[in-house]
């Protein structure tokens, strides 16, 4: 950690002034130092050509560090993975951060440093960001905007009107870590648990994909808040289509079973941040799960079901006991800020 003048945010180091330099040359631009975040402009000069995607997104989880990750890598790893779902190759990333006045600095260094290792990971550039202080008690620590862009897979045709009856869908690994990663340090919530958060970037497994299956691979979405029941449920209501699950094939840590249990909820309803789901053409399901499982990211994946034309705009789930029922949209506020 540099040698800095404060060993908290105060609200100097929002005012735009010597401290907002200090910290910015001190820590931002030197730890994060590439040639666009060199000219320190207000804004980036980059080269694109052909389609490009673009996504935003915002980070205000609480604890701020959590087992496996803190809040820095899950904003990197957060929109690198929107972007992938895409069907896009991440390039570009854009960091802001809101501060709340009294965050030690040394707290504020690590989450840098975590996204530094997050960016270079993923092998994505931080071109351009913005740092705001706020007053103690109107924060939280520290809020992260991540904005990202990516060119678009020559082979990717992702969309929801590609997905048709037939088609297999598989999940990339374990579900629900994350959402029990954080509620296992939730104030009140504390209980004993190795879990670890599944925060990861997945643009690298989802491009050997494309790679091999290309056109096939029809949808893609990481199951972050609602987990994998609202991702099922957002694509049964978009297309009109049924979609079938098996309980007994979707991948489950006993661990966070067992926390799951003990707090009365459902795994499929909680919060993922290093997996994804992947509807395939049933050609093709072979191949992209073999890709999977030889891949660190993927090698718990499985087939967990597939898309029906019975039921339309349902999810039905068969259970373990051999029963069948409708799995719904989630109601309420199961799992607040866990990302």
């Amino acid at each position: 950690m540099p040698k800095l003048d404060f060993d908290v945010i105060t609200m100097g180091h929002g005012s735009g002034g010597l401290l907002t330099q200090r910290l910015l040359q001190s820590g931002v631009f030197d730890l994060l130092k590439n040639e666009h975040l060199d000219q320190q402009h207000d804004g980036a000069l980059v080269d694109l050509s052909g389609k490009v995607a673009f996504s935003t997104d915002s980070y205000v989880i609480s604890p701020i560090f959590f087992p496996g990750g803190n809040i820095g890598e899950l904003a990197v790893n957060g929109s690198v993975n929107d972007l992938s779902m895409c069907g896009a190759i991440p390039r570009y990333l854009s960091l802001a951060f809101i501060l709340e006045e009294g965050l030690r600095m040394e707290e504020f260094w690590e989450v840098l440093v975590s996204i530094q290792q997050a960016s270079l990971r993923a092998g994505i550039t931080i071109v351009t960001g913005d740092t705001k202080v706020v007053e103690k008690g109107k924060g939280d620590k520290i809020f992260i905007n991540t904005s990202g862009v990516g060119m678009l897979h020559p082979r990717a045709q992702i969309s929801w009107q590609a997905v048709k009856p037939g088609d297999k869908i598989i999940v990339s690994g374990n579900i629900a870590t994350h959402g029990m990663a954080i509620m296992s340090r939730r104030k009140g919530l504390e209980f004993e648990t190795t879990i670890e958060s599944d925060t990861a970037p997945l643009n690298h497994l989802v491009k050997a994909i494309l790679d091999e299956a290309g056109q096939d691979v029809h949808f893609l979405r990481d199951p972050t808040r609602g987990g994998v029941a609202t991702v099922m449920n957002e694509l049964a209501s978009i297309s009109k289509l049924g979609i079938d699950l098996r309980q007994t094939e979707i991948p489950v840590d006993d661990q966070v079973m067992g926390a799951c249990e003990m707090l009365g909820l459902d795994p499929l309803y909680v919060a993922n941040e290093g997996i994804f789901l992947a509807v395939v053409d049933p050609a093709a399901a072979d191949r992209v799960l073999d890709i999977m499982k030889n891949d660190e990211m993927g090698n718990r994946a499985r087939f967990i079901g597939e898309v029906t034309s019975a039921h339309s705009g349902q999810v039905v789930l068969q259970s373990a006991i051999g029963g069948r029922r409708v799995v719904n949209y989630l109601t309420g506020d199961q799992l607040p800020r866990i990302c």
